[in-house]
């Protein structure tokens, strides 16, 4: 496991965008309803007489982190005046293809990015910094990577776009709950009784071991600190 990088926006607590509603932790969920009995055995999915469960995948959430999915250029650089504004880019269209199998679970996530410059001149190339992180139990960074995309503005023209890609690696081992705390998840309980109308996510070691297995991978600009201020503020 890479040590912390506290220099990152996750490590620092900053909020989370998600894409395609994904959550910090996806936690198993029990519903105990009271159903009449079907005649054939309920397929995954169906609610039963103990009640509904939710499929806990190992492969990890992704999110871009708020603060982190535009970044801002001027000219010069030490100017924030919006006379001085160069160009603008945007994250956008976050998907991931995860190959859940194997002794790593691989996330590929690609993204498109939007670019404007405020003058259209001659053609031009601009290079733009963005990361992916691995962050564990929402707050533990495990590893993070650092590449770059280039956005190619044709002459005369104020837009561009671009496609970026990153890949996340998450070990199988530490993003899979252990077999007797998937057991106690689990387990079928009748409505009616008292074990039924208890949470076992209400219990402070079953959520810290979820908490354990959750990983995200999180995507965004690498920016600088004054970048990081003006997003912030504008």
């Amino acid at each position: 496991m890479v040590p912390r990088d506290n220099g990152t926006p996750a490590a620092r607590g900053v909020p989370l965008r998600h894409e395609k509603g994904a959550s910090l932790i996806r936690q198993f969920a029990l519903l105990a309803l009271p159903l009449v009995a079907a005649a054939c055995a309920p397929r995954e999915g169906q609610f039963t007489l103990e009640g509904i469960t939710a499929v806990r995948t190992a492969c990890p959430a992704v999110a871009v982190p708020a603060g982190t999915g535009d970044i801002t250029l001027f000219n010069p650089p030490s100017s924030n005046d919006l006379a001085a504004l160069d160009v603008t880019a945007t994250i956008t269209k976050l998907r991931d293809t995860c190959s859940d199998v194997g002794e790593y679970v691989q996330s590929v996530v690609t993204f498109e990015v939007l670019a404007r410059r405020s003058e259209a001149g001659a053609a031009r190339d601009v290079v733009l910094p963005y990361f992916i992180t691995v962050v564990q139990g929402g707050t533990a960074v495990v590893s993070k990577r650092i590449s770059r995309v280039t956005v190619h503005f044709d002459a005369g023209q104020l837009r561009a776009q671009a496609t970026g890609e990153a890949t996340a690696s998450v070990l199988r081992s530490a993003a899979t709950l252990p077999p007797e705390l998937r057991r106690e998840i689990t387990r079928p309980r009748q409505a009616g009784r008292e074990e039924a109308a208890t949470d076992p996510l209400s219990r402070p070691n079953v959520r810290a071991a979820i908490a354990r297995a959750t990983f995200e991978a999180l995507v965004g600009f690498q920016l600088t600190d004054e970048q990081l201020k003006y997003n912030a503020t504008r």
